[in-house]
């Protein structure tokens, strides 16, 4: 989940919406004080309507993430990593940027501190920060040659086994060419920004999102052999379930489908994208150290 910068023309922005995890305790006060914070800034201010209905937010103009093209300018999201995933899939396409707060672990999409959020959003309400632009997967899934159901994916596809089955058996091709038949748990199919997700757990490397591809992970392969493998931006990947009992297909972790033998899952990269608001002097490469626990670098450097 790594951001490159952007040499995009900046602006500064009027008309924002707040989305919160509104399952985390403390969300409506917070959120309450970020509204305030931003109307300081001369922002009009609007609360998703989730949001809104979920927390009994009265006080302030709602707005659904439908209506938020060409009404919105930028959303502020309070919550972690997952919650980012949940709305970057709405907003995908709409040109609306997204900025995430966290309330508590560092997230690599969230980077915002709560506890600095009173001195970071005004730099970049003001138009002071750095951007960066994100590719999503565009999944389909059919059944008999017939669509069954088709989704976004902003981290990763993930067709796997349930915890009590055996291995499943996955025929995958690449813009029609035969590559591998692999028995496993599973496949991963990343997105750049998704390499540091599922797919590092499973054994995957870290791609900078300015590397333009696809990324292959097979989970616990039977063969050693079955590798990770880096696939150009262009291609489409189809994956046939052969064999395998109680197989799903899942959308970054937070929507599913239930397989047949005999399913194809049809995943290429989308031509929609979201844009993810940091603040200046942003750097990936301490957000890994502090996630991954990488040896800091000697004071003197």
């Amino acid at each position: 989940m790594l951001s490159p910068s952007s040499n995009s023309i900046k602006k500064a922005f009027r008309r924002v919406a707040l989305v919160g995890k509104y399952q985390a305790d403390g969300m409506q006060e917070r959120l309450n004080d970020l509204a305030k914070l931003l109307s300081e800034q001369g922002c009009e201010v609007f609360i998703e309507a989730a949001t809104a209905s979920h927390l009994g937010l009265t006080a302030r103009p709602i707005k659904t993430i439908e209506q938020f093209t060409g009404a919105i300018d930028l959303a502020v999201v309070l919550g972690g990593d997952g919650t980012i995933l949940g709305i970057g899939r709405q907003l995908a396409g709409s040109g609306v940027p997204l900025v995430g707060i966290n309330m508590g672990r560092l997230g690599y999409m969230t980077d915002i501190p709560i506890q600095q959020v009173q001195t970071i959003l005004p730099q970049i309400i003001a138009g002071d920060y750095e951007a960066d632009t994100r590719t999503l997967l565009d999944a389909v899934v059919l059944r008999k040659q017939q669509e069954i159901n088709r989704a976004l994916a902003l981290n990763d596809v993930v067709v796997n086994r349930s915890g009590i089955s055996g291995m499943v058996e996955l025929a995958v091709r690449v813009n029609g060419s035969f590559m591998y038949n692999q028995r496993s748990d599973g496949l991963i199919v990343s997105t750049p920004t998704g390499s540091t997700a599922y797919a590092l757990s499973a054994g995957g490397p870290i791609l900078h999102p300015r590397v333009a591809g696809l990324l292959l992970v097979p989970i616990a392969p039977h063969a050693l052999s079955n590798r990770p493998i880096v696939l150009p931006e262009d291609i489409v990947v189809n994956i046939e379930v052969v064999e395998g009992k109680e197989v799903i297909v899942n959308f970054d972790m937070q929507s599913q489908t239930h397989l047949q033998a005999g399913d194809i899952i049809q995943v290429c990269q989308s031509d929609k994208t979201i844009t993810l608001l940091h603040p200046c002097g942003h750097s990936d490469y301490k957000t890994l150290r502090e996630k991954l626990h990488w040896n800091e670098y000697p004071s003197t450097f």
